[in-house]
Parts: C-alpha cells; structure tokens; sequence
C-alpha cells in the first residue's frame, strides 16, 4: 500500500490523478507515522486509560478506521451510515463511554487490520474519481460549504491530531 522509497515525496502516483496522489501521499505518510507510534504496543498498552475521561490508543487506532469508513460512504456513496454500519463503527466514531466500554482487549493486528481494510478500500474508490471530484461542494459541521478534498484533509489531519494523543498517552503509561 505505501511505496517506503517515497514515503517523504508527496508526488504522483501511478493509477491516481495527480491531486488524488498527492492526497493519498499525505494519507501515506500520516499512517506512516502513526505505525511508527504504535509499533509492538501489548493489548494492555492498547487499553490503558489515562483517566476516566480518556481514551485508549486501541480506540484512536479504531476511530481512524471509522472516520475514514464514514467519509467512504459520504464522499463515494452520498450517504450518511446506516443503523448497521453505526452498531459496528459508533463507539469508535464518538469514542467516550461506549468507545471505553467495547472497544478494548484486541491486540495490535487487530486494529491494523481494521485500519488496512478500511485504507485498501479508499485507494481503490479513489481510483474510480479524478482531479474534478475534489472540487465537489456539499454543506458540511454547522452547514458550511466543504468540498471533497478538505473532507480528506480532515480524514488524515484527525489521524495526526490522533496520534499526538497517542505519543501523550504513551508516555503516561504506569
């Protein structure tokens, strides 16, 4: 999925337009970093809570799975989640009290796995849309205008924001 002889360029990507590729360098270098934060992490390292208001590094690696599921079905399908899909991504979407009350006792493959199904199938959605999709506007938080492209921004910036949380956590372990 990441080519690690360019993981620092942000340039094109064969099978992509050039803006797509330069969007799914940045998504690749985000990850990139983020495995790196995570690397050989025990499930207790996974499930440790800072407090009663934290959350865990295992549901952070889950929440980016779930957004970047959510902004599938809003960007390529048009759609907000359904009932279904909500019971299985919500408590990672939301995080809070339902994300520390199930999203806990997996290991590190587990949320890897669940990270790289999600992220295979946004490249290959992505190969299906050109430069032009991007450009795409639609009301977004509060009924602002957005387009595509800064939805995808947000999908990588949430995971970096994420991942600062992760480093904190990381260096509270007891």
């Amino acid at each position: 999925m990441m080519n690690m002889d360019q993981i620092y360029l942000i340039t094109d990507i064969p099978g992509y337009s050039p803006q797509i590729s330069r969007l799914i360098s940045m998504m690749n270098y985000a990850r990139h970093t983020t495995l790196a934060a995570t690397k050989d992490l025990t499930v207790a390292q996974l499930d440790y809570l800072m407090d009663a208001e934290s959350n865990s590094i295992g549901s952070l690696l889950l929440h980016f799975a779930a957004v970047e599921y959510a902004y599938q079905a809003e960007t390529f399908e048009g759609r907000d989640l359904t009932e279904e899909e909500l019971s299985v991504w919500g408590p990672a979407l939301s995080l809070g009290d339902a994300g520390r009350e199930q999203i806990k006792g997996n290991d590190l493959n587990y949320y890897l796995q669940q990270m790289n199904t999600v992220r295979a199938r946004t490249l290959e959605l992505f190969k299906t849309v050109g430069d032009d999709w991007l450009s795409k506007e639609e009301p977004f938080w509060h009924d602002k205008p957005t387009n595509y492209y800064f939805m995808w921004f947000h999908v990588f910036e949430d995971e970096i924001n994420h991942r600062g949380q992760i480093r904190l956590i990381k260096k509270r372990f007891k």
